[in-house]
Order: C-alpha cells, then sequence, then structure tokens
C-alpha cells in the first residue's frame, strides 16, 4: 500500500478518505471524524467484528447533522481503522480493551505495519484539518462543532432507554477548552441550542455541558494549536434519531436536527464578536 493512497482531497491521492465541504471563508465549521463506515481492503480482511456491531459502534449521519453549515470537514473511513479523536499512538484499536471490550481482529491482534498505514489516515486528517483553519486563526477567533453521536439503548434491542438525567439529546463537551475567554460563545450555543423545539419529539432539546463527555482529541489538538483563537465545541447528539440496532433512521427527526444546529449560527457569530483575543 503506498504511501500516496491517504492523500487528501488537495493531493492527488484516494479521495474518498474524506471530504471538505463549503467554502472555509467564515468562523465556524463542522467535523464529523466517525461518520465513516469504509475500510481499506488488509484491514477489512483482518475484521473479526461483524458489521452491524461496528456501525451501532460508529457515529453514521452525523455528516448531515451539520449539512447546514457552510463549511466541514467528514471523514469517511471507520473508526475501526483509525479513531481520529484519540492521539496517534493510541488511534489503532489493539486490544478489546481498547474498543468497549469488542474482539476487533480475528487472529487476536492486527499487524505492526498494518497498524502503521492505519495511524496515517489519523495524520491525514490531522494535516488537512490543520490546511483549513491556519487561515480561519488567522483571521480571528474561530469555532469547531466536532460532531459525534452516542448510543443510549445499551441493554437491547427491547429495552428501554437510559434515563434522560444522565443523558442528554445534546451534551457539549468542553473539557479541554479553557472556558473563561469562551463563556460568551458557549454559553451562546446552549441558549440557542436550547430553545430549539424539535417536531418529531414534540419538546426542546435537552442541551448540557460535559455530562457524558468531555471532548477528546480534536478539541486537545485545536486548542493546542491555536491556543488564542480555536474553540471547538465536541457535540454528541443522542442517538433519537436513529434506532442504534437496526440502523434505521428517522428521516424527519435527523433533518430537524440538522436544522437546528444551523440555527445556532448567528447566535455564535455574535458571540465570537465578544471573544477577546490576546495581542502578540
Amino acid at each position: 500500500m503506498d504511501d500516496d493512497t491517504l492523500t487528501t482531497p488537495n493531493g492527488s491521492g484516494n479521495p474518498d478518505l474524506l471530504t471538505v465541504l463549503g467554502p472555509w471563508d467564515g468562523q465556524i465549521v463542522f467535523t464529523a471524524v466517525h461518520a465513516g463506515h469504509d475500510l481499506r481492503p488488509e484491514v477489512r480482511d483482518l475484521m473479526k467484528l461483524d458489521e452491524a456491531t461496528r456501525y451501532r459502534e460508529e457515529d453514521p449521519h452525523t455528516d448531515r447533522i451539520g449539512s447546514g453549515l457552510d463549511s466541514g470537514m467528514v471523514m469517511h473511513r471507520s473508526r475501526f481503522e483509525a479513531d481520529l479523536n484519540r492521539a496517534r499512538d493510541t488511534a489503532v484499536y489493539l486490544d478489546p480493551e481498547d474498543s468497549w471490550g469488542l474482539a476487533v481482529w480475528r487472529d487476536g491482534q492486527l499487524p505492526d505495519d498494518v497498524a502503521e498505514r492505519s495511524r496515517r489516515v489519523h495524520d491525514a486528517w490531522y494535516e488537512e484539518l490543520a490546511h483549513r483553519i491556519a487561515p480561519m486563526a488567522a483571521r480571528g477567533p474561530f469555532v469547531v462543532y466536532d460532531l459525534h453521536s452516542y448510543n443510549h439503548r445499551r441493554d437491547g434491542p427491547d429495552a428501554g432507554p437510559a434515563p434522560q438525567e444522565g443523558n442528554p439529546d445534546v451534551n457539549v463537551g468542553t473539557g479541554s477548552l479553557d472556558r473563561e475567554p469562551w463563556n460568551p460563545v458557549v454559553d451562546a450555543f446552549i441558549e440557542s441550542m436550547s430553545a430549539e423545539v424539535i417536531p418529531a419529539t414534540g419538546r426542546q432539546l435537552d442541551v448540557r455541558e460535559n455530562v457524558r463527555f468531555w471532548g477528546q482529541n480534536e478539541g486537545r489538538w485545536a486548542h493546542r494549536l491555536f491556543p488564542d483563537t480555536a474553540c471547538v465545541l465536541a457535540l454528541e447528539f443522542k442517538k433519537t434519531f436513529m434506532d442504534e440496532w437496526t440502523g434505521e433512521v428517522d428521516e424527519e427527526h435527523l433533518a430537524q436536527l440538522a436544522d437546528a444546529l444551523a440555527r445556532t449560527v448567528p447566535a455564535i457569530t455574535a458571540a465570537l464578536g465578544e471573544v477577546e483575543v490576546p495581542t502578540p
């Protein structure tokens, strides 16, 4: 497998690795690092995990939740090839403890050379993301909606959902964010998103901060690289828009979530004007 098969759409390699959407000329974008389900052939041949289980642990349709924004980036490879929301050295699941107890590989382990090629998927994503957001950082404060989804029916297809108390409709992860300078942005997002009534459920969205998830590698990476201008909000949407066991999607509900997210943009744009960026 040649290295150039991991080239991003900017280059001459495989255009199916990831997709860059929109002009990236504003200050709000989205990413969907776990939306993908694809595997390169050598990984697929070594995988023991059945496709339904793999799909259930991925974040399908998170790219569609971000579709109302002008600009974004979507990874097409499965997190079981390379988990972009972990650091490079832990991005490939080698043992069951890396993957929620799931046995992923037929022979119990992944050859080192295959694992290293998977880590290059991780490299390619972050190289492209740095290329895209550096001009945004040069213009001033910016926000990345880091889109994910999570399961809430872990007890089985016939069991009830997990209690709402600990499972908000949208979990806003800000664990790696220096919260104080970004208070206007985080508060504006929660207020705007919480005001949305989703017709499919007949109620307002329950949006809370750092209840189930605090955010992971993408936020840490961006906040380290652009400490004064980057605000990554790790947004975990509860999978109420689909049946996490059958994969069936409620298209109306999904579209309503996408519309609700898009409607946060004016409030976030206004809040960005309140963020003070340190002068050199």
